[in-house]
């Protein structure tokens, strides 16, 4: 599934426009981002965690040449999924 079909769905689902569902799909990805942004994390019981974790400068090979190159350090985004959408998959 792609944004558009998500956005397909939700005004489906919810009985509202499409234009609707994606400022509603943008406004929450908008949202996330900025509390991910500012170092919060956002829960939504039932379905899962977002959270930012640092990772450490480290060394790494290039596998055709075998030469070593330096990673730099960085933020990653992760994502716990919640019991409700764990069982839900499963």
């Amino acid at each position: 599934m792609n944004k558009s079909d998500l956005i397909d769905a939700m005004a489906a689902d919810a009985g509202i426009t499409k234009a609707a569902a994606k400022a509603a799909l943008e406004s929450l990805t908008e949202n996330v981002t900025g509390a991910l942004k500012k170092g919060d994390k956002v829960a939504l019981v039932g379905w899962g965690t977002w959270s930012v974790s640092k990772r450490a400068a480290r060394e790494g090979r290039n596998p055709q040449s075998g030469e070593t190159i330096k990673i730099a350090a960085k933020n990653v985004v992760k994502f716990k999924a919640g019991a409700g959408l764990s069982d839900a998959v499963n």
